[in-house]
């Protein structure tokens, strides 16, 4: 008679486990993640006034001095426009950055592994739209010189 005896191997936890010096790498990231987030829905909200009444002051330049006369009548209206989207995008940059430090803290504090991974994943997000920003801009640059380039060689041929 046969016997065959199966030992199992215990699974370790498939978490990570941070040490101290990560621990505080990471309390540290979060503190300076806060102060970010926390300026930069003050700066959100300057922005947000100041693209609200950028028209008026465009109207205003335009009627108290020639050298800005020529300035079209729907100029204010276009840049308030652009300034809100700016500020739309710079509001999810300080959020995301926000929530970060936020989760980070409360993983960190009461040693929550969820904390601390939906932590990191507001992280990847806030790097993903820098990202993604970064890459509009690197090819708005690419059409710029592009289209000088167009430009330059059109007025050179007349």
């Amino acid at each position: 008679m046969e016997v065959t005896e199966n030992f199992e191997q215990p699974e370790a936890e498939s978490g990570a486990i941070l040490t101290f010096e990560a621990q505080g790498y990471l309390r540290e990231s979060g503190k300076w993640a806060y102060f970010l987030g926390i300026t930069g829905f003050v700066f959100c909200s300057l922005f947000l006034i100041l693209s609200l009444f950028v028209g008026t002051i465009i109207s205003v330049l335009a009627s108290i001095s020639p050298l800005y006369a020529g300035i079209p009548a729907g100029a204010g209206i276009g840049l308030s426009v652009i300034f809100i989207l700016v500020d739309v995008l710079y509001f999810f940059f300080a959020l995301y950055i926000y929530q970060f430090a936020t989760k980070i803290k409360k993983g960190l504090l009461f040693a929550d592994t969820e904390s601390v991974t939906e932590a990191l994943g507001k992280l990847k997000s806030f790097f993903k739209l820098w990202a993604i920003v970064t890459i509009v801009v690197l090819c708005l640059y690419a059409l710029e010189i592009a289209g000088a380039i167009i430009i330059g060689i059109a007025f050179n041929h007349r």
